[in-house]
C-alpha cells in the first residue's frame, strides 16, 4: 500500500495516526483503495489543491502532504482575456470553483 502522507516540515508534528477523521485522510484512503469518489469529493479536492500555496498536487494538513496527483488532470482556463493554469479531478469540478465568467478549459 502506498503512503498516505509525508512530512514536509522540518518541525516536530503530531504522529500521522492522529489525522486519521479528517477528510482528506478518509479521501486519500479512498483513493488508494479503488474506491470510487463522488462529485463532491472530486470538488473538495479541486478546491483544496488549488487553494493552498504551498502545493500544485496535494494538500497540506498539519505538517504533512497527502498527495492527490494520481486523480488530478491539468487545465488551462482563459478567463477575462489571460491563462492560468489548474489541478482538477475533471472539468466539472474544475469549473464549480471558479468565478466569473470562463471563455475556455483545455485539458493538458
Amino acid at each position: 500500500m502506498n503512503n498516505i502522507a509525508t512530512k514536509f516540515t522540518t518541525w516536530e508534528v503530531q504522529p500521522l495516526e492522529n489525522l486519521k477523521g479528517t477528510k482528506v485522510y478518509t479521501l486519500k484512503e479512498k483513493i488508494l483503495n479503488n474506491k470510487k469518489l463522488t462529485p463532491g469529493d472530486k470538488k473538495y479536492i479541486t478546491e483544496k489543491v488549488n487553494n493552498n500555496s504551498y502545493f500544485k498536487n496535494a494538500t497540506p494538513l498539519s505538517g504533512y502532504k497527502f498527495d492527490f496527483s494520481e486523480v488530478l488532470k491539468k487545465f488551462i482556463v482563459k478567463q477575462h482575456g489571460s491563462y492560468t493554469e489548474y489541478y482538477a479531478t475533471n472539468k466539472t469540478a474544475l469549473r464549480s470553483i471558479l468565478f466569473g465568467r470562463v471563455e475556455s478549459i483545455i485539458e493538458i
